[in-house]
């Protein structure tokens, strides 16, 4: 069998025989975007500002982490992240924090929403970020789109901690889900001030300047569009925590990177 095997392979030309090889050879993986050198890990500008990335974990609407999170670090635009070293300055006085939730978007983020809204079977997180929407609206109602601001990356999700932290548990997949907008000692522990709901939460009461929320809720969200408002911050109304830096770098463009260090480079 060796033998007959040499022999057919002596009888094909060396141009076959270079044929054989290509085809065999895997086609090189297509290189990782990287994120323009306009962008920073806010950690290098401001390591005070705390983080808790929800999309790397699966603490989601979603019930899994995003795709295109890699690692839970915030990457924004130098701007950005410089006007939020400026607005930490001035809460850190008052023995406040910020804390972030999301910055930089992917698109491939955007597109696992998207897939994830149409897929309606799919309601495991609902009692807990959209228990009064039913899920065929989340588009109509605006709470789902194809495009985020935050893929051009100096858009922000984020709140206001009182200083010292206190720590927080990580979520249990398959744990009792509360209501996002449930009263803050019975949803899932944040800790952050009192916003009137937790964070992502599809409901109106997360509007900005909803008049049902509490003199104290109220006061909390408007001091957190007050002091980014001082720094270049636009509140999107709809979203108490969601914060757009003007005038954006890339306003016209949706980027792809992953969130990952490596993104950056040796930055």
């Amino acid at each position: 069998m060796r033998r007959r095997l040499g022999s057919v392979l002596c009888g094909l030309g060396a141009g076959a025989l270079a044929l054989l090889t290509v085809a065999a050879a895997p086609s090189p993986a297509r290189p990782e975007p990287t994120a323009p050198r306009a962008f920073v890990s806010l950690r290098s500008v401001d390591p005070t500002i705390l983080q808790d990335m929800r999309y790397a974990t699966a603490h989601t609407f979603l019930g899994e982490p995003v795709t295109g999170y890699r690692q839970p670090v915030c990457l924004l635009t130098r701007p950005a992240a410089e006007a939020l070293r400026t607005a930490q300055r001035k809460l850190l006085r008052q023995g406040l924090s910020l804390k972030v939730y999301d910055c930089y978007r992917p698109q491939r983020a955007v597109d696992h929403f998207v897939r994830w809204a149409k897929d309606l079977d799919d309601t495991r997180m609902k009692r807990e970020f959209y228990p009064r929407v039913d899920k065929s609206r989340l588009f109509a109602d605006g709470y789902i789109a194809e495009k985020s601001g935050h893929s051009r990356g100096s858009t922000v999700d984020l709140t206001i901690v009182e200083l010292p932290a206190r720590p927080t548990r990580p979520y249990v997949p398959g744990e009792r889900l509360v209501p996002c907008f449930a009263p803050q000692k019975e949803r899932f522990p944040d800790n952050s001030v009192d916003m009137g709901t937790g964070y992502d939460c599809f409901d109106t009461l997360s509007h900005t300047d909803d008049p049902r929320v509490s003199a104290v809720q109220k006061a909390n969200r408007q001091l957190l569009k007050r002091t980014l408002a001082a720094q270049g911050f636009t509140n999107l109304p709809e979203e108490w925590w969601h914060f757009t830096h003007k005038p954006e770098l890339f306003p016209g463009t949706y980027f792809d990177f992953p969130v990952s260090k490596r993104s950056l480079g040796e930055r």
